[in-house]
């Protein structure tokens, strides 16, 4: 594509701030005019300020941002042709609706006629027209929402910026509004860079999805390659439900997982390399196992009901429902495989707690994915005089065995599987102390990111129930402690 095709690029941006916390990655991302582009991701990932530096409200640390090819970076916001929109709506309470929308206009001197056929023009666009000398505070919420989006498009600027403008409405509001938003963006034709912590207000609204972690993008693409087709493990998470586990690629389209071997349809990977694979919960097929002993695969008892299991050859699993919950459009169960692995299945059919069940995938419903972490910490590290070596912060004994090839003052790369990582309910019990940062369930164990206290990242690998924000302290054994020369 051509790049004056671009309204906005933002080129290998980062954002540091005044205590040193970087908070933008070197980011980079293109959005075409016309486009509604969705940046999502938690709390605290960087998305706000991405945008916040495209508003010109906050000024990136490194790189660039291009407006139809021209530099912004160091632009004031009220010399670029964006509006924002913002959570708390921020509209003046001593104005009325009319004044509220026209108070961009009225600065910019235009004549009172054209700022009344704009005014009411907006204010039509977002389903306002009869309340132009309300008072903002005698409105609800959605209300004051529309008033405020009216303010911003009554400028006519060339992106308009949304920052979570939805989240202090109720559920049952914010889905009309997002109805509502998602009609206004082919309205009036302009590009919308929108902000969200909310996995389906983004793949609902939007052409294509920004999923950011950390400061860092982790994958851009449409909503279905997003839900379908995730590049690692945290969007497969992030996005809506899934089945994680460790796999093995054992050559093209076939790899095992849960110690059985499937076909799939990924290429390229390998062959026995490891991989994780995603299995989202309405991809299984399941149906009771005493129906298939009986030569009849069915989900309900009734003599009309369809087959549950597809035409072909497939691999399949068998468990036993331990849960099974109403969730409106389906059920959700969890189910108990005969090998020790849980998997979360949704399906239009009950399966009551205690059921014993046979499951299917069809190929083109595993995704496999390269694998981001494998079966060691890999660590820099320095031998100490006293035996010891020290990494992440901390001193700790290694083996004698392993010292043998260095010398004090060596730098090393220390290698620690993730089982061998020690976690202690008390903080002050550990070697060194630190925070669950990140927790995925892998079908039988869970991998969980642990940040110290010095911002070093640890991964463990646990069959012990652990929560996000968790206070631990961490224990390694010396003989689990590898050495590798660098």
């Amino acid at each position: 594509m051509a790049k004056n095709e671009f309204i906005i690029e933002v080129n290998h941006v980062s954002k540091r701030f005044e205590d040193g916390k970087l908070v933008l990655d070197d980011v980079s991302l293109q959005v075409k005019k016309g486009e509604f582009v969705t940046i999502l991701g938690p709390s605290g990932c960087g998305k706000t300020t991405l945008l916040r530096c495209i508003a010109g409200f906050q000024v990136a640390s490194e790189g660039d941002i291009l407006l139809k090819g021209e530099d912004i970076t160091q632009t004031p916001p009220h010399k670029r042709p964006v509006n924002t929109v913002f959570q708390k709506y921020a509209l003046f309470p001593h104005l009325n609706v009319y004044d509220n929308v026209a108070f961009g206009l009225k600065l910019k001197k235009l004549d009172s006629d054209s700022i009344t056929k704009r005014v009411k023009q907006a204010l039509k666009t977002v389903g306002m027209s009869d309340y132009e000398f309300r008072d903002v505070d005698s409105l609800s919420g959605g209300q004051q929402q529309r008033v405020a989006i009216a303010r911003a498009i009554v400028n006519r600027p060339e992106v308009l910026l949304l920052d979570e403008p939805l989240a202090a409405l109720d559920l049952k509001m914010r889905k009309d509004m997002q109805l509502e938003l998602k009609e206004m963006h082919k309205k009036l034709g302009i590009t919308f860079i929108y902000v969200t912590h909310d996995q389906e207000e983004a793949l609902t609204l939007s052409d294509r999805v920004v999923v950011m972690r950390e400061g860092k993008i982790q994958q851009i693409g449409t909503p279905t390659d997003i839900y379908n087709e995730p590049q690692n493990c945290f969007v497969a998470d992030f996005i809506g439900e899934s089945n994680i586990l460790s796999g093995t690629m054992i050559r093209d389209k076939r790899v095992q997982f849960c110690d059985q071997e499937f076909d799939c349809i990924d290429e390229g990977f390998g062959e026995n390399n490891p991989v994780d694979v995603v299995i989202r919960p309405e991809d299984i097929y399941i149906w009771r196992k005493e129906d298939e002993k009986r030569g009849r695969i069915v989900g309900q008892e009734d003599d009309d009901a369809e087959d549950r299991v597809p035409k072909g050859k497939f691999t399949k699993w068998y468990g036993v429902v331990d849960s099974c919950i109403f969730k409106g459009v389906h059920y959700e169960m969890t189910v108990q495989t005969e090998n020790g692995y849980e998997f979360m299945v949704q399906d239009y059919h009950e399966f009551l707690p205690g059921t014993e069940v046979g499951m299917l995938v069809k190929p083109e419903d595993i995704q496999v994915m390269k694998k981001e972490h494998y079966i060691y910490n890999h660590l820099e590290g320095e031998v100490l005089k006293n035996g010891k070596v020290r990494f992440i912060g901390a001193d700790w004994e290694v083996s004698e065995g392993q010292l043998k090839s260095f010398s004090p003052g060596d730098k090393v790369e220390v290698l620690v599987p993730y089982r061998s990582v020690d976690l202690q309910d008390h903080e002050d019990e550990g070697v060194v102390s630190g925070e669950v940062h990140f927790i995925l369930f892998k079908g039988n164990h869970y991998h969980l990111t642990i940040r110290t206290d010095d911002d070093y990242d640890i991964y463990v690998n646990t069959n012990d129930v652990w929560d996000d924000g968790d206070r631990v302290g961490i224990e390694i054994s010396s003989k689990d402690i590898l050495l590798r020369a660098i």
